[in-house]
């Protein structure tokens, strides 16, 4: 039962970053433009998955989850994951929605997140990034009640148009906190880190179960079929060029989810709502490493 509500979770959740047009990348460059609303979106879109999180151990025994100091390797990691997404003209999701659309070159920058991945997530001082902040119940729980109600405050004063789009990446977030409850690693960043330990030791035990490969297959249907009723689905090639660019913008991204400790991903949707400083930080850091990039392409 639990397993059918989060494939159809998820494929909502790719159906709606589809449609939604999430990217940081998008984001950044409208804030440089003078318009912040839709990275400020993006953001926020993990703001009531935490109900659904922390309420996990009451239904599947899955513990809640501890928020995360951060380290020098949160600030570095987001920066060049930052740096590679400008680069991609894309951030980890907007990826994954543009090869569902038939972007042929999105699969060199993947196979980039995966070589990044595979060769770096092991040799990262786990005991540096991996320091939780101990907080108390009503302390977590009543910063997060206070941060979604002024996000929920913030939703009368936006237009109604903005306010459609904002609910819709909010309900990304919602989704994916539903999804939380059957597999608290369900992004595809967290399933490529299973992955990468599990090949760096080897260790068939650490392998990925197929249910989280079914997973993800399902957020790329939920893309494509979006992609194919809004007529934005468009099979495109790939030239050498553009293929070595992609590929060299994927390793920039996926060592610095390494470092991060997750791509935009698990930080927006699993990280953040956790309360996760460490989260806030890479995406912080994302965010300047994005604009970076930008304004590196329009002098190059």
């Amino acid at each position: 039962m639990v397993l059918a509500l989060a494939m159809v979770c998820i494929f909502f959740i790719g159906y709606l970053s589809q449609t939604a047009g999430l990217c940081m990348v998008r984001g950044v460059k409208q804030a440089k433009a003078g318009t912040p609303f839709f990275l400020l979106a993006i953001i926020s879109s993990g703001t009531f998955a935490w109900v659904l999180m922390a309420s996990g151990h009451y239904f599947v025994d899955i513990e809640p989850q501890s928020g995360l100091y951060p380290s020098i390797y949160s600030f570095v990691g987001g920066l060049l994951f930052g740096l590679g997404a400008a680069a991609n003209g894309g951030c980890g999701v907007s990826t994954v929605s543009r090869f569902a659309r038939g972007e042929s070159p999105m699969i060199m920058t993947i196979l980039g997140w995966i070589i990044a991945w595979l060769a770096l997530e092991p040799l990262i001082p786990q005991a540096i990034v991996s320091k939780p902040i101990n907080l108390s119940s009503a302390l977590h729980y009543g910063t997060l009640t206070l941060l979604s109600m002024f996000v929920v405050c913030c939703l009368f004063f936006v237009n109604p148009e903005r306010r459609k789009l904002w609910l819709s990446i909010l309900g990304i977030g919602l989704l994916g906190g539903l999804v939380f409850l059957y597999e608290p690693h369900w992004t595809p960043s967290g399933l490529l880190r299973s992955m990468s330990l599990s090949v760096w030791h080897g260790d068939n035990e650490k392998w990925p179960e197929a249910t989280r490969f079914v997973l993800v297959a399902i957020l790329i249907l939920g893309m494509f079929v979006a992609a194919k009723l809004t007529g934005s689905f468009l099979l495109r090639g790939i030239a050498f060029r553009s293929a070595a660019k992609h590929l060299a913008a994927g390793c920039l991204m996926g060592i610095g989810a390494v470092m991060a400790k997750g791509g935009n991903d698990s930080q927006l949707l699993v990280a953040m709502p956790s309360l996760s400083l460490n989260g806030f930080a890479a995406v912080l850091s994302m965010v300047v490493g994005i604009y970076i990039g930008l304004k590196l392409l329009e002098r190059g």
